[in-house]
């Protein structure tokens, strides 16, 4: 993926985030890496989202896990609209993050269940039901040790097909 292609992605992270959910662009989210089988996106640490403990909060810990599932779908969903079909809605059904170790840096949530959702997004175009996947993630901060995992996520991501209505 080439630089400009990144920067597109982060511009329209940006915007959509301010745009639909504030409290994710309060945060500020950057796609750090994005390939067919993997995602990773940073949330730094600074004063919108230190603890009192000069850690990473862990509401933010929770939007970081999150859009680290969801912006593949976004990015999915966005190019299925934009070619004129249908809208897909979607929403975590559930949610179970194990908090491991501080987070004392900036933190980067990774997902390897990038082909899952892709996969979700396929079936969704094609069906009128609720779609409901689990997918895994972990978050590193690199700048400490990017091996040692401080949260490892579950998320369950439902998606279902709005067809529009005839006028």
């Amino acid at each position: 993926m080439s630089k400009f292609e990144f920067f597109k992605i982060n511009v329209f992270l940006r915007v959509y985030t301010w745009i639909k959910i504030p409290l994710i662009g309060f945060c500020s989210p950057k796609l750090m890496e994005l390939t067919d089988r993997r995602l990773v996106l940073k949330i730094p640490l600074g004063y919108r989202t230190r603890n009192h403990l000069k850690s990473m909060y862990f509401g933010a810990l929770a939007i970081g896990a999150e859009m680290s599932i969801v912006l593949i779908a976004i990015l999915k969903i966005k190019e299925h609209t934009d070619a004129g079909g249908d809208r897909i809605d979607f929403v975590f059904k559930d949610f179970k993050i194990d908090f491991l170790k501080r987070p004392d840096g900036d933190v980067h949530f990774i997902s390897d269940d990038i082909q899952t959702v892709v996969a979700q997004v396929g079936e969704a175009k094609n069906s009128l039901e609720r779609i409901n996947k689990t997918m895994k993630g972990y978050a590193v901060v690199p700048s400490i040790d990017p091996n040692e995992r401080v949260a490892e996520f579950e998320l369950t991501l439902s998606l279902k097909r709005r067809p529009q209505k005839n006028k």
